[in-house]
């Protein structure tokens, strides 16, 4: 794998750029794997890497029916924070958010994270309540989050309306400092430079269409459109086609998926430099580096594996940002689109075994899926090397659901995650 440095930007710009090989190979699938991972996005290529430079499996096998990053990892609003109520949701995803502070060195690719940190705006005695007892328990859990005023909150977010009669009123809020924004597509492509040069095969337009299985139920491959793989374990990371997938190989998910739309506005001068939500509305946005506002609010509220959205939703985000950031109320859209999240029960993911001997997942995520890339990818390949649920892991097993312990974040929180 050619070292990526400043040094080789300028070398390679003086020979007029025709010495950058490839990042990763296209190969043909062999007829066997150690482990096949089914989804080419940012969690299936965060397992393959980690399965090969932590625990040295490298006969591994990325399947994507698409191509690679194409599905939810290409279709978010790229927001990165640990601002979790609950101890297991909280060590989970600051487990992540550390993974993505050494990413770029880790990968040698720049995933362009930029910690500019969150606020999220109270606009009402109920939310500024319910600040202060989601950061107090974030502090509990170890995790960096502090109060801030009204004043402060206008200070970092002068697009605000904070004029009289407003109609979301600035109270006050929160901040988590280390949050931030990366680049999507940069951590797909990280992802699979690094499992690439370790050896995984990363096969795209490679549809999975069903399951092998031996007398007692194990299974033996897969079955696609490139023909059959064998291999001894199957991780599935297929975000909001986890229930279809999981079907495919013989059990039911208690996971249902929808259209969660996302904007992108034309460009603009910088007026925002951190990334906000709003207790009262869920409005959540930021300023890309190219200008463009990037922002989005709730799913639809209808069950779905469209790529698209619908206009009620798009009219409430779109008001919402209006009418708290009337300054920003003409600015024309550049573009928008959804992704299919899957939502379980209680608003967390599910990570380990499932019935089918030799199937594991990585689902359930819902809206925060690109944030938990990295922890995601980890914890499912520590299970995949090891057999055994990662301590950060053991919670989010699919088994809560049959003993009652479920953790409902969501409900934590006040606000969907």
């Amino acid at each position: 794998m050619t070292k990526y440095s400043a040094f080789k930007v300028f070398l390679e710009g003086l020979g007029g750029q025709q010495g950058w090989a490839p990042a990763w190979r296209s190969p043909q699938p062999k007829k066997r794997y150690d482990v096949v991972i089914i989804g080419g996005g940012g969690h299936g290529l965060a397992t393959a890497y980690y399965l090969a430079k932590v625990h040295g499996v490298r006969n591994v096998a990325v399947l994507e029916r698409g191509w690679l990053g194409g599905g939810n990892t290409g279709r978010n609003t790229t927001v990165i924070r640990s601002n979790y109520y609950y101890p297991a949701s909280a060590r989970l995803y600051d487990f992540s958010l550390k993974l993505y502070e050494g990413l770029s060195r880790e990968l040698n690719y720049n995933v362009m994270f930029s910690q500019r940190g969150m606020v999220m705006v109270a606009h009402s005695r109920h939310d500024l309540e319910g600040a202060q007892r989601w950061v107090g328990a974030m502090q509990l859990n170890g995790v960096d989050a502090e109060m801030i005023s009204a004043d402060e909150v206008k200070r970092r977010l002068p697009v605000l309306d904070d004029s009289p009669g407003a109609r979301y009123p600035i109270w006050g809020g929160f901040m988590q400092k280390r949050a931030g924004t990366a680049r999507h597509d940069a951590v797909a492509w990280g992802y699979a430079r690094a499992a690439d040069a370790l050896g995984v095969d990363i096969i795209q337009n490679c549809e999975v269409r069903g399951f092998l299985k031996n007398q007692t139920g194990r299974v033996t491959g897969v079955q696609t459109n490139l023909g059959v793989i064998e291999t001894d374990k199957v991780g599935m990371a297929v975000a909001g086609h986890s229930s279809l997938m999981a079907q495919l190989a013989g059990f039911e998910l208690p996971v249902t998926s929808y259209a969660l739309q996302a904007f992108v506005s034309e460009p603009l001068k910088p007026v925002i430099d951190t990334v906000m939500l709003s207790l009262a509305t869920g409005l959540y946005i930021s300023q890309s580096d190219k200008g463009g506002l990037v922002f989005g609010g709730a799913l639809d509220h209808y069950a779905s594996y469209a790529q698209r959205g619908n206009s009620p939703t798009i009219r409430q985000v779109a008001g919402a940002l209006a009418d708290q950031m009337p300054s920003l109320g003409r600015v024309r859209l550049a573009r928008h689109w959804a992704g299919i999240v899957d939502v379980v029960q209680d608003s967390s993911p599910i990570l380990g075994e499932t019935p089918t001997p030799g199937v594991y997942i990585n689902c359930g995520w819902g809206t925060g899926g690109f944030k938990a890339i990295p922890a995601g990818g980890y914890l499912l390949a520590h299970h995949l090397a090891t057999g055994r649920a990662h301590d950060i892991a053991a919670p989010f097993g699919l088994n809560r659901f049959f003993t009652g312990a479920l953790i409902d974040e969501a409900a934590a929180s006040g606000i969907a995650h």
